[in-house]
Parts: structure tokens; C-alpha cells; sequence
């Protein structure tokens, strides 16, 4: 099954993608913990992470590298309203997958659901 990790410290975005992607079929788990997300990669229950920008003391940028230290053919999708572009280049390079806005509206929505789409099947193709 298809395993979908969502790590973000707002409770209504945690539980509006969660619901989206639950329909969708996907096997979903929902934490704002940074421990919990790094239990569940180290048990591979989760091959896609969606990520938010900020947990607890840590930033995305601290939290990407070790997660890829976890499971490095981890597909990451980074969940940020406003991303400087320095910034963005340097998450690019730790080797996220794909970089969406916080989801709005329902165009928002279809994109974050579509590159979680894309990111398992980049990793069926890995796999093959």
C-alpha cells in the first residue's frame, strides 16, 4: 500500500489533506511530530512525505537533510505559503521532490494531489 506521511504543525491543513487523500485511497499518517515522522520512515510505512515549513525549534531545511539520512529514495513535497528563492534552491539541492503552496482552494488541492501522484510513480519507476 501506498504510504503517505503528513508532517505539518497546523492542525486544519494536517486534517484537510489528510481527508483528501484518505479518499483518494492512500494509507495516510498525520503527525506534527518530527520524531513520530522520522518512526515512521525508519519503519518504511511511508514512502511520500508532505512537509511543512516549521515544527517545534526546527525549520524544513534542518529537517529535509535527516530525513533523507532515513531513506534516501524518500520522495519529499514541501507544503510552503512563502518560500524565499535562496531558500527554495537550497531545499532543492537537500532533494525535495516538489515545493506547493499551503492548499487554498481546490486548483491547489488537484496540484498537491497530482504530485503526490507523480512522486509514486517515480518511485515504481526507482523500483523497476
Amino acid at each position: 500500500m501506498q504510504g503517505l506521511l503528513i508532517v505539518d504543525e497546523d492542525m486544519d491543513c494536517r486534517k484537510q489533506m489528510a481527508e483528501m487523500f484518505i479518499e483518494s485511497g492512500y494509507n495516510v499518517i498525520v503527525t506534527n511530530s518530527i520524531e513520530s515522522a522520522v518512526s515512521g520512515i525508519l519503519k518504511k510505512t511511508a514512502q511520500v512525505v508532505l512537509l511543512g515549513t516549521k515544527f517545534d525549534e526546527f525549520s524544513a531545511s534542518e529537517i529535509i537533510p535527516l530525513l533523507k539520512q532515513c531513506n534516501r529514495k524518500l520522495s519529499i513535497i514541501l507544503i510552503a505559503a512563502g518560500t524565499s528563492l535562496p531558500l527554495s534552491r537550497k531545499l532543492r539541492s537537500e532533494g525535495i521532490f516538489y515545493h506547493a503552496l499551503k492548499p487554498v482552494n481546490a486548483e491547489d488541492r488537484a496540484e498537491i494531489r497530482q504530485a503526490v501522484q507523480c512522486a509514486f510513480e517515480s518511485l515504481k519507476l526507482q523500483m523497476a
